[in-house]
């Protein structure tokens, strides 16, 4: 008596290749890695390379994870599988529909004994298995894309070109990110709030940043005005909201992650067109031209920004009058767009560079020469 586990499945078989057709059908999340295995990339002892699935990537399955046991889930994107030959296919008895394009049928899958191998490998879609083998969600359907090859080499063909794309540019990603209201990847669920009030930043009528911040999407005349990098304004405003120093700290509740963006909006205008109003010769020019709108620039002033905005309350009726006097206190000891920063070792403004190392000396000098002006004047 056989005591084989066999899954059995409504499938559509599709011929392009007839030595490699592919079928599409649908697995829940706990069979999946009952039939797939993930082939590693790794060397045998005399060196040959064998397998090709990158390691897993524990942040992102964990993400996956989130969303998946978040509530009701939309979850499109099938696994693709490379299949072994010893899974059957039986076609559906009858006339054909659909012009033919496609035939239906039954997949079969024998399901392997403990500590053999399994009749499929992830092609794509690994992370997204594991995180699918470890929801809640057990029933959950996944769709899948598979295709019959027993040989390595095909897998790892497949595997090359679904994967022969770039990772989504970080300007694209900062530009969607406000737009999705979802669980986020907990990478992604940083930047969200940032991501947020950098396209504020961007279009409020009364933001010095106004038309200023590039974005993806921009065409034509605006893509020419806008002069100062989003990855910048979204660095400057993450780095004060997640530091416990930072002027926007307040605004961010760490337990429920929710932020008020109202106030933050107050303390970002308020600051900022300040800046704009005290070095009015470099605001709005490109980077090239004034270091103030380059994205060592705006990150060192962002930390300023921590600095002065702790001496001045949003209620005051003097507010704007007294970010500008603070902002005077450094105003002379800044080389935007000429001149050099003696200080700093003799660097010439327009050799500033963001990078961590010149973002760091900035910030510090501007930091330390506004403290001790401030304890000047007291």
């Amino acid at each position: 008596m056989s005591t084989e586990t066999v899954i059995r499945r409504r499938a559509l078989r599709i011929v392009q290749d007839p030595k490699h057709p592919l079928y599409l059908f649908t697995l829940t999340a706990a069979e999946l890695l009952q039939v797939a295995d993930v082939s590693r990339v790794s060397r045998t002892e005399v060196g040959k390379l064998i397998g090709y699935q990158r390691p897993e990537v524990k942040k992102h399955v964990r993400g996956i994870i989130e969303y998946l046991d978040s509530g009701p889930v939309l979850f499109p994107n099938s696994v693709i599988l490379a299949l072994s030959s010893s899974v059957v296919f039986k076609e559906m008895r009858g006339p054909k529909i659909d012009e033919a394009l496609a035939d239906a049928g039954t997949i079969e899958i024998v399901l392997s004994a403990d500590g053999q191998p399994r009749p499929a490998w992830i092609v794509d879609g690994q992370q997204r298995a594991l995180a699918l083998s470890r929801c809640q969600r057990r029933d959950l359907l996944v769709p899948v894309n598979a295709f019959i090859a027993d040989d390595l080499e095909s897998q790892k063909e497949q595997f090359l070109r679904i994967n022969n794309t770039k990772p989504l540019p970080r300007g694209l990603v900062n530009e969607l990110l406000p737009d999705v209201d979802t669980v986020l990847p907990t990478h992604l669920a940083a930047r969200h709030a940032p991501a947020k009030l950098t396209e504020l930043l961007n279009r409020d009528p009364e933001s010095p940043f106004l038309g200023l911040i590039h974005r993806t999407s921009m065409k034509g005349a605006g893509k020419g005005k806008a002069v100062v990098s989003d990855t910048a304004v979204l660095q400057m405003i993450h780095e004060s909201l997640t530091t416990p120093s930072g002027c926007l700290f307040p605004y961010r509740n760490i337990a429920t992650g929710e932020t008020d963006f109202a106030g933050v909006r107050l303390v970002l205008l308020l600051y900022w067109n300040g800046v704009k109003s005290v070095f009015p010769e470099a605001w709005g020019l490109p980077p090239s031209r004034s270091r103030l709108m380059h994205g060592a620039g705006i990150r060192a002033m962002g930390r300023l920004m921590d600095r002065v905005m702790g001496v001045v309350r949003l209620g005051d009726k003097r507010a704007e009058k007294l970010v500008r006097r603070e902002l005077l206190r450094v105003k002379d000891e800044c080389h935007w767009t000429e001149g050099e920063w003696t200080e700093l070792g003799g660097l010439r403004w327009n050799e500033v560079q963001n990078v961590p190392t010149h973002v760091k000396v900035l910030s510090n000098f501007l930091v330390r020469a506004y403290l001790q002006r401030s304890r000047s004047a007291a």
